[in-house]
């Protein structure tokens, strides 16, 4: 039998649905006993091998109850990316490499049933009246969903999977993305209360980055952690909020924005917030939030510290009327180290430098100054074609007045 047809899979699918009673609830167990009926029913006069019937198995009960042929690719940790291109592109990201994947969906239909099915598991709504969402799966996996009109060739499903154990900061050096001197330094920072904002490009590893910085937060205090899409992993924090934004839906729930989540976070006692990601006008809320007393540490896209400098002021524009020399002395009084990451042309990824802001407006341009203390530079390349390079140290922090007040040295 070749599995590729799909005669047999949908004529054991139709029978068991015909068997199931919606009546009541069916664990997996049972679901694969009625699997194992039909199949058994439909396949006692076929030749089919134990590995062909084993594959069929799966295949039917991620039909049933999963992603469908999704399923397999979400399961293999070593991919990171999934991108669906309607029902025949479908492309993954494994070990930094994209390479066309050889499944394919058997129909339109079953790919809208798994994009309804992938946003009605956390509470979202996606169809031609508003046809982009963000959403999640159950194991942490961020996904983008968009449909037509908006995807001429859709449905288009970006999957960015996380791995099912948070990365940490010895993982890190492991892989050679930070340096045991970087991250050390890093710590102290972090403990003595510094607000710290994680920029770089697209896959670039800024959330992984974040997640491994959140373990050098004291265990003792307490962390709301603010998200589009529920992503970090933080570990260990016994005082911890999680709370996720929310789209509006047909059936009358209003939006609640990150900007809402932030203004909220402020009455809950907060010691450290941690933004996943700011996008828009609630960098200005993040702003006011470091600049009343509360730790802080957050991301966003950018391609050098400098340039993020500039988003931010864009986007804290977005959010409030108010002058722009303003905004610079939110933003210098209120973010105290930028941490620049980026993907090099060997796929790897590498933290590229780490800037302090300092609290002082450039005179002549007006702009708000600032003092490189690391930066990573390449020295050549090895045989296997990765880039060999260290990590310099460019200046010496001059803020010391938190390092102080917690009675730390770095």
């Amino acid at each position: 039998m070749n599995l590729r047809d799909n005669d047999l899979k949908n004529q054991i699918k139709t029978g068991v649905m015909n068997s199931i009673d919606f009546s009541k609830d069916i664990s997996d167990e049972e679901m694969y006993e009625l699997i194992d009926r039909q199949m058994y029913q439909a396949t006692r006069n076929k030749a089919l091998s134990v590995e062909d019937k084993k594959r069929l198995r799966t295949q039917l009960f991620h039909s049933i109850r999963k992603l469908d042929v999704l399923q397999q690719l979400v399961d293999d940790p070593k991919v990171t990316e999934i991108m669906i291109n309607g029902t025949d592109n479908i492309f993954i990201e494994k070990n930094g490499a994209i390479t066309k994947s050889d499944v394919t969906f058997e129909s339109r239909e079953k790919l809208e049933d798994v994009v309804q099915q992938i946003v009605a598991s956390c509470n979202r709504v996606v169809n031609e009246s508003s046809p982009i969402v963000d959403a999640r799966l159950s194991n942490g996996a961020r996904v983008n969903i968009v449909l037509n009109p908006i995807a001429l060739n859709g449905p288009i499903i970006t999957i960015r999977r996380f791995p099912d154990e948070p990365i940490t900061m010895k993982t890190l050096i492991e892989i050679g993305s930070i340096s045991k001197e970087l991250r050390d330094y890093l710590e102290i920072l972090i403990k003595a209360g510094y607000n710290i904002f994680i920029c770089g490009g697209t896959g670039s590893g800024k959330t992984t980055f974040l997640n491994a910085l959140s373990d050098f937060i004291p265990k003792d205090l307490r962390v709301i952690s603010i998200e589009d899409n529920a992503e970090l992993q933080i570990r260990g924090v016994p005082n911890l909020v999680r709370m996720e934004a929310r789209n509006a839906n047909v059936e009358g729930c209003k939006a609640i924005s990150i900007r809402d989540l932030i203004k909220s976070s402020l009455r809950m006692r907060p010691d450290w917030i941690i933004v996943g990601e700011v996008r828009g006008a609630e960098c200005i809320d993040m702003l006011q939030a470091m600049n009343t007393g509360h730790m802080a540490m957050s991301t966003g896209h950018s391609n050098s510290a400098s340039d993020m400098l500039s988003r931010i002021e864009t986007m804290s524009l977005m959010g409030m009327d108010i002058p722009l020399p303003a905004i610079r002395g939110q933003i210098a009084s209120g973010i105290d180290v930028i941490v620049h990451l980026g993907r090099l042309r060997d796929r790897s990824r590498k933290v590229l430098e780490i800037t302090e802001l300092r609290k002082e407006i450039d005179p002549i341009s007006g702009k708000i100054s600032m003092n490189t203390l690391f930066k990573f530079e390449e020295k050549g390349i090895d045989q296997n074609g990765k880039i060999i390079g260290e990590w310099n140290r460019i200046g010496k922090l001059e803020n010391t007045e938190k390092l102080l007040a917690a009675g730390l040295k770095l």
